[in-house]
């Protein structure tokens, strides 16, 4: 990453460690290295930078053995694009190629290293609230409201793929079995998700996109209103509001920019990585190319036909940025590697294409919009609100300039999807947005039987991990069906 370094700050690092056989059991040693080290404002600081580390993850090329470190976000893909109708894994070797083809089990490395990775994000912010009278008084609340905004992103990851998860917003001894491996209802998760992102909205500001902010946790707090139980439309709707009368993003007017002009206008939040420098770098991007291979494995996000049909109609200059076509594989193009030259043959994927520079972006102005319309309609089919309609125009004016100004009357829940579709496709919004919308059944269903896979309802929550199952004694329960 390029301004803030996550991987350096070692020390909070270790001290946040967990065993590698009991992800969620931290070390005995743990509470004696975290008390030693937490002596000043600066160490708190560096320990909050050490929760970005947790997201960052470790790129796959330089740490092959999945067991020694966990990923991150860096595997998010796999996860959610893969598991919607927008792409999928190149081969059908190995446990990566388990989600597109819904046969994911408790056993799988990638889907249990991500649910180690977000609670790393969350027991680290535990220790920062628990260390946060250390920090001088005046950079307090904002320390806390900064490791609340993370710890409230992981619970929402997790939420959205698990269901009910252990809720631990405390630190808590190696043997509290009770408090680790407890699944605590989806209501109470968001309980604490959006309690943790008021104090953020209330206290951080919007000096950084590669931190928390004011802006990213109203925009993740209006995505949470929109997906709880209960949805709260109009809450979600004034914040919106917020971030947009505010005056403090914009589009891109290319959307190329969108993506290789990083911490750009539009961008709220972003988790960053550093180009050839193989503790800041990302992997992510190589695996997404496979007819000239530059990762380690033959091609992940392989573009679905059904999606290439919906850019042929709807995408507009979006398409070109968003994927190419080699032969007979459609690749997604969104986030190559620094240095991509794809206008020859063969494509120069630049020096460091495994040690990638290309931040993941995990909130942008774009989605704010497009949310703007979404609480809009409702509980509703469709919006003619002027405010909703301006939103929606922003986004279609720069997919179609040649036609611009587009005017819209109306937006159907249906218009929005598709536009979410394509306006994101590639960011890991899918599986989150036609779960969200009550359309994930319906479209998997018929995405399975297009592509010959095996599609029940279960796969709509990933399973438990085994591991932490046999480690808590059966007190940690597993998803139905699996």
């Amino acid at each position: 990453m390029k301004h803030i370094k996550y991987l350096i700050f070692t020390i909070a690092g270790i001290a946040f460690l967990s065993c590698s056989d009991d992800f969620l059991n931290p070390l005995p040693e743990t509470a004696v290295a975290v008390e030693s080290f937490f002596q000043s404002d600066a160490d708190v600081q560096s320990g909050v930078i050490g929760i970005y580390d947790a997201l960052q993850g470790v790129n796959e090329n330089t740490t092959t053995n999945i067991g020694d470190a966990n990923r991150g976000v860096q595997f998010e893909h796999l996860l959610t694009e893969h598991r919607s109708d927008n792409t999928r894994n190149a081969t059908l070797e190995g446990s990566k190629s388990d989600f597109h083809r819904y046969i994911v089990n408790a056993n799988n490395v990638e889907s249990e290293d991500y649910y180690q990775s977000m609670y790393e994000v969350i027991f680290r912010a535990n220790n920062i609230l628990n260390y946060i009278d250390v920090a001088d008084a005046g950079n307090q609340a904002k320390y806390a409201a900064e490791a609340k905004f993370l710890r409230a992103y992981a619970y929402f990851n997790l939420v959205r793929l698990f269901s009910d998860v252990p809720l631990v917003t405390e630190v808590v001894g190696a043997t509290d079995n009770e408090a680790l491996f407890t699944r605590i209802p989806e209501a109470q998760i968001y309980a604490q998700i959006v309690e943790d992102l008021q104090e953020a909205v209330n206290v951080l500001d919007n000096s950084s996109k590669s931190r928390a902010s004011k802006a990213a946790a109203q925009g993740i707090l209006a995505k949470v209103y929109l997906t709880q139980p209960n949805r709260n439309y109009s809450g979600a709707l004034q914040l919106c509001e917020a971030i947009i009368n505010s005056g403090q993003f914009d589009l891109e007017s290319n959307y190329s920019d969108v993506f290789y002009d990083e911490l750009n206008d539009e961008i709220i939040f972003a988790i960053q990585y550093t180009a050839g420098n193989s503790a800041e770098s990302q992997s992510f991007s190589s695996e997404f190319t496979s007819t000239f291979r530059q990762g380690r494995e033959d091609g992940q996000n392989i573009v679905n036909a059904n999606l290439i049909a919906d850019f042929t109609a709807y995408g507009g200059a979006r398409s070109e940025v968003s994927y190419i076509t080699f032969n007979t594989t459609s690749e997604v193009t969104k986030f190559l590697p620094e240095g991509t030259d794809i206008s020859i043959s063969p494509p120069d994927y630049g020096l460091s294409a495994r040690d990638a520079g290309n931040d993941y972006i995990a909130l942008r102005y774009a989605d704010v919009l497009l949310m703007h319309v979404e609480a809009a309609i409702g509980d509703g089919t469709s919006t003619t609100n002027i405010d909703a309609l301006a939103s929606f125009q922003k986004i279609r004016d720069r997919a179609f300039p040649e036609t611009a100004p587009n005017s819209i009357s109306s937006v159907s829940k249906t218009e929005l999807l598709v536009e979410r579709r394509v306006e994101l496709a590639f960011e890991n919004q899918r599986w989150y947005d036609i779960i969200r919308f009550g359309v994930a059944d319906a479209i998997l269903s018929a995405h399975a039987t297009e592509m010959g896979y095996v599609y029940t309802s279960r796969a709509l929550l990933l399973p438990i991990p085994a591991r932490e199952i046999n480690i808590s004694g059966g007190l940690l329960t597993q998803n139905p069906g699996y």
